[in-house]
């Protein structure tokens, strides 16, 4: 949760183009796994067969789509309105996939209180990117088109990501390595020819590191959990995000949209938490 909930934030401090960001973060979390792997040469020796490299690099290629995409949601609309939004809907498909693919929820107590978990985190998450109308300060600078578009693109990325490595059960430690490569070839198809080696690519490895942490605690706590609960959980540092791009990137915003944010907040932990009390 600290780990993904800083991603926008650091990424946003660092700077650079939408597609230098996606890059720069993708050598950063390649560079985070080969440290893992070294650390831990049996974990990955031990897993190493084809299905493991096909999941891992398909995953990997799909999450190059998500945060690609994110990214430039961000630019388009703003951090503390991209992330909220982004963050339901990666809530909301990826739960469902838990529940329809996995088969996560099988009461009737866990599909009550899983549904309704759901509903609070997608209110939460929509509270906090609610503009108040009397608002004119950065109207013209937001690009809702544009950032409608990027943000669905998002959410079918992250999706696969997600998806594939459960869908093909490989052992979510060793397949940190073929997902980081297939991670890195999806960057560069969208940093092709767009100052790709500048100085913002560089700076972002350090967002890479980061979310490579946050990326392997959850496909851990996914092993032991469930990927409903433990990817919903993740998501809580929406809170993270959220309130920092406002405290620290300067990101405007009314009275009234900071009750909205508050309580949308507030939401989204309440319904992380109900969903960590399903297991």
């Amino acid at each position: 949760m600290l780990a993904w909930g800083s991603v926008g934030l650091i990424s946003g401090k660092l700077g650079g183009s939408a597609n230098q960001q996606t890059l720069g973060m993708t050598w950063g979390a390649l560079l985070f796994a080969i440290i893992t792997t070294l650390v831990s040469p049996a974990n990955f020796l031990a897993h190493n067969n084809m299905k493991l490299w096909i999941a891992g690099i398909l995953s990997g290629l799909f999450w190059s789509l998500g945060q690609n995409q994110q990214f430039h949601a961000m630019k388009a609309v703003g951090i503390s309105k991209a992330v909220p939004i982004s963050t339901g809907a990666q809530l909301v498909t990826n739960a469902l996939a838990g529940v329809i693919l996995f088969h996560e929820w099988t009461t009737g107590r866990q599909l009550t209180l899983g549904t309704i978990a759901l509903v609070i985190l997608v209110v939460g998450s929509g509270l906090t990117a609610l503009r108040d109308k009397s608002a004119v300060v950065g109207e013209q600078s937001e690009d809702w088109k544009r950032g409608t578009t990027a943000l669905t693109l998002s959410t079918i990325g992250y999706l696969g990501y997600t998806v594939v490595v459960n869908l093909l059960n490989v052992n979510a430690q060793a397949m940190v390595l073929p997902q980081a490569i297939g991670m890195v070839a999806g960057a560069s198809v969208f940093a092709l020819g767009k100052d790709a080696f500048k100085k913002g690519t560089f700076k972002n490895i350090i967002t890479g590191l980061v979310w490579g942490t946050g990326n392997l605690c959850m496909f851990q706590a996914t092993a032991a959990i469930g990927l409903a609960i433990s990817f919903s959980l993740s998501q809580t540092g929406i809170v993270i995000s959220t309130f920092g791009s406002i405290l620290l990137l300067g990101e405007h915003k009314t009275k009234r949209e900071m009750v909205y944010i508050t309580i949308g907040s507030l939401l989204v932990i309440v319904g992380g938490v109900m969903l960590g009390l399903l297991k």
